[in-house]
């Protein structure tokens, strides 16, 4: 177990990255770049919804914040599952009142993570969501 904590999982499937901060976009996708991901990254998670629609059967994951004008993460997820009901989703929360990771499990979502995103952190979560071998 402790020689796993230094392997950094990896992986090559496509993921879709929603947020409404560039910065935070342009981070995060370039953390999971370096990991061997593919991103699509949206600021505007109506447009995410768009491209979603247009490609959903060439995303693997979907990464969303929680907090975003228009809708929330959650209301993403529940659009997302109606388009594709097995596509995983991943909620990223700085704070919300209106979900918690117990809450988010309820309601289907893969996984739960707080911000800041953490190199480490994220890499283990999506491959536990996505199984450990990359496809």
């Amino acid at each position: 177990l402790a020689g796993k904590a230094a392997r950094t999982q990896l992986g090559n499937e496509t993921i879709l990255f929603v947020d409404d901060e560039q910065a935070i976009v342009d981070m995060t996708a370039g953390i999971l770049r370096r990991l061997g991901y593919h991103v699509e990254s949206k600021l505007n998670p109506l447009e995410a919804l768009e491209l979603f629609q247009s490609k959903s059967n060439q995303i693997d994951l979907v990464i969303t914040d929680m907090t975003m004008p228009r809708i929330t993460g959650i209301q993403l997820f529940e659009k997302l599952k109606k388009i594709r009901p097995d596509i995983p989703v991943i909620i990223c929360t700085g704070h919300s009142d209106l979900i918690d990771a117990e809450k988010a499990k309820q309601q289907g979502v893969a996984a739960y993570l707080m911000k800041p995103i953490i190199k480490q952190e994220i890499a283990e979560t999506i491959r536990n969501v996505l199984g450990n071998h990359p496809k």
